[in-house]
């Protein structure tokens, strides 16, 4: 199986291969060759083979895991640079560090856009004060670069509200 650079290379050995075939149909064209419409199906076809190619290397790319971090549960997301997760109440606050890491890894894509060039995710647990009232209370945040091209988890800035976190440890409890 070919890993995600080398089917990024094929697409473009691909795609500079339809430009060349483009050529030769153009000039065939001008020549009045006999080929020509044979050359317009060869174009065709390796200009689909290079999208194709382009999307297989897109749909293979794996994103890395951080070691100790929890399922969570995208709450608010309207494409834009603020996020809202919801996490476990009974979680370390190493565990939601390694979580939020994950989450702005996770949910960070080309399509977002704000307007500092930021993404923020924040974390959430619903503390249960009394019967039929829930407070949603922020353990948490991470800010990352929508810049940055590749996932490199020190380009992440992860604040985790200890204070609260205790708070709501000792109300579960």
């Amino acid at each position: 199986m070919f890993s995600t650079e080398q089917l990024v290379l094929i697409a473009q050995y691909l795609a500079i291969a339809t430009v060349i075939f483009g050529a030769v149909t153009t000039i065939a064209f001008i020549a009045k060759w006999g080929f020509r419409f044979r050359m317009v199906g060869v174009t065709s076809f390796t200009g689909v083979l290079a999208g194709g190619v382009l999307g297989l290397s897109l749909a293979l790319y794996q994103r890395p895991m951080i070691p100790d971090s929890q399922p969570f549960v995208r709450v608010y997301d309207r494409s834009a640079g603020q996020l809202v997760i919801s996490v476990n109440p009974k979680m370390t606050p190493a565990q939601l560090e390694a979580t939020l890491k994950q989450a702005a890894i996770d949910l960070s894509s080309p399509g977002r856009s704000s307007a500092d060039g930021t993404i923020t995710v924040r974390a959430r647990v619903l503390l249960h004060t009394e019967p039929g009232v829930t407070q949603p209370l922020y353990v948490g945040a991470a800010m990352r670069s929508l810049d940055s091209k590749r996932d490199d988890v020190n380009d992440i800035q992860v604040q985790v509200d200890a204070d609260t976190l205790a708070k709501v440890a000792a109300q579960i409890t």
